[in-house]
């Protein structure tokens, strides 16, 4: 599977956009904002081979390009269950009280639940449900790759102080990123890669766990 990385919006969400090599389907993850360079990145692959906009939890720096991104597309926009509601609450995805404005809404139209597969083409895709940032955020894994959006990120985690964060269900979900077999490639939802090696050698998060 291709993967190309592109940090979007004024908190340079990362944004990934996956390809399966053997059919050219494709999905877009976590699209937090427009942007040339991933519009470009689209038409290279072809609009109509975007099959899923896939989204780690329901925060605006995470999904506000989505609705932009529709009007392109004929993707299906799936994320977990429990962050169902954020896209149209913009008190939830925070772009009321942080932006000032509300964040595009959007009809989602698959709400995942933990152990889900999706199929890309050939690739198969695994949810894992990591609340602890929302209560739905949670984690895509591919191969050795492992996106993880704001639950686990190169040195840190995100906050658990926002609308149905809890601290404590984050530590039980890095607890179970934890005990993933094999060095997985982490894809976080701000900074650069990393892998589960690594943090579990200098992430004081999960080596709080450990």
């Amino acid at each position: 599977m291709i993967i190309k990385r592109y940090p979007i919006g004024p908190l340079e969400a990362n944004c990934y956009l996956m390809v399966d090599e053997n059919t050219g389907d494709a999905a877009v993850l976590d699209p937090g904002g427009s942007s040339p360079t991933l519009n470009a990145a689209v038409q290279e692959v072809g609009e109509n081979h975007i099959r899923y906009i896939l989204l780690t939890h329901g925060h605006f720096d995470h999904i506000g390009g989505v609705a932009d991104l529709l009007k392109k597309t004929n993707a299906q926009v799936l994320i977990m269950e429990q962050d169902g509601d954020f896209p149209s609450d913009s008190n939830l995805n925070l772009s009321g009280p942080v932006l000032g404005q509300e964040t595009e809404s959007f009809p989602v139209d698959r709400r995942l639940k933990d152990g889900d597969t999706i199929l890309l083409g050939e690739t198969a895709l695994t949810v894992i449900h990591t609340p602890g940032h929302t209560c739905g955020s949670c984690c895509f894994a591919v191969g050795d790759a492992l996106f993880t959006g704001d639950t686990l990120m190169n040195g840190g985690v995100g906050r658990t102080d926002f609308p149905t964060g809890d601290h404590a269900a984050l530590l039980s979900s890095l607890q179970r990123l934890a005990r993933l077999p094999g060095n997985n490639v982490i894809y976080p939802g701000h900074g650069i890669p990393t892998t589960l090696q690594q943090e579990k050698k200098y992430n004081p998060y999960l080596g709080m766990v450990l």
